[in-house]
């Protein structure tokens, strides 16, 4: 796409999740010209996830790049076109939508903002400085990194217990940090204790800083929180997992309505308080942060975004 590029799309969806690639596959095969706007990586959030047991059709589970893959497969089978940019802004002028892009202006007729989250940071020393090389994210991603590494997880809820059993494929040991008790699910805290021999629980307990020597991180000074006592965990690597943020600060000062958290407000329909732009996924107020509600909203978008194209004409 060039800056000089005067097409006006039917649709341009904000983000590749499975929440925007379930609506591209809709729309497209009703043969409305579709474009999709990824920053990251196609599949989101769920690209990432190791393995995803409770999407309906897969008895035995499925990794999430593999759904990932075939959700983008099957949107680009039917005509959608990916490309990767990010959106900073977006405004409306008459009845077309503008959005503008670290490669220039787009336009379109509807918009789809499906941005999801991203990754909640401790916001502590030695985080964004060993960020990728010793502070990590995703452990699909970079887990393999650590074989007969020691390892610190930071996050009690399922995300942090489904990351540090994943781990215990490469890690020598893992150290589990949990500021409260462990909020996992039954069955994943049955797992995590019978890791017991390779995974160590740490509950009650704030990490003050990541630690480093030479340019190398080395492990996690942890505090009590019923003693303020703090000692240090050794590390060579650290995984955090302590939650989400909406993608929507290019939406900041829009004129689209964001709740108390940053999320997008929207009608019954979907639509924002923008005219012709939709909302699905998990940045959408009120979304259960499932990806299979995620790919219902998506459907749910694109049908009304077909509505809104027709009433144009």
């Amino acid at each position: 796409m060039t800056k000089q590029d005067e097409t006006i799309h039917d649709v341009v969806m904000i983000g590749a999740g499975p929440a925007a690639l379930t609506a591209a596959i809709y729309t497209t095969r009703e043969e409305i010209d579709t474009v999709l706007y990824e920053k990251a990586i196609i599949g989101g959030l769920a690209a990432t996830t190791d393995w995803i047991d409770n999407y309906p059709g897969y008895s035995d589970g499925v990794a999430g790049m593999r759904l990932a893959d075939e959700l983008r497969g099957q949107a680009e089978r039917f005509g959608a076109q990916i490309e990767f940019g990010e959106v900073q802004k977006i405004e409306k002028e008459n009845n077309i939508i503008k959005l503008t892009t670290d490669g220039g202006e787009v336009k379109a007729k509807a918009v789809l903002i499906a941005t999801g989250s991203s990754y909640r940071k401790l916001g502590v020393p030695g985080e964004e400085e060993f960020y990728s090389r010793g502070v990590h994210y995703c452990a699909t991603c970079d887990g393999a990194f650590y074989a007969d590494k020691r390892l610190a997880v930071i996050g009690g809820g399922n995300s942090g217990v489904q990351e540090a059993l994943f781990l215990t494929r490469f890690a020598s040991h893992i150290d589990l940090i949990v500021r409260s008790d462990l909020r996992a699910s039954e069955v994943l805290i049955r797992k995590l204790e019978e890791a017991s021999d390779k995974i160590t629980v740490h509950t009650q307990v704030t990490v003050d800083e990541i630690t480093n020597l030479d340019d190398k991180v080395t492990g996690v000074k942890i505090r009590s929180r019923k003693t303020d006592e703090t000692r240090l965990i050794e590390a060579d690597g650290v995984f955090v997992f302590i939650g989400l943020l909406p993608n929507t600060d290019f939406l900041k000062d829009s004129q689209i309505e964001l709740d108390e958290v940053g999320l997008i407000k929207s009608d019954h329909n979907l639509q924002t308080s923008m005219p012709g732009v939709f909302v699905a996924g998990d940045v959408r107020s009120g979304a259960t942060m499932q990806i299979a509600s995620a790919v219902g909203d998506g459907a749910t978008a694109a049908l009304k975004i077909r509505e809104y194209l027709e009433s144009l004409n």
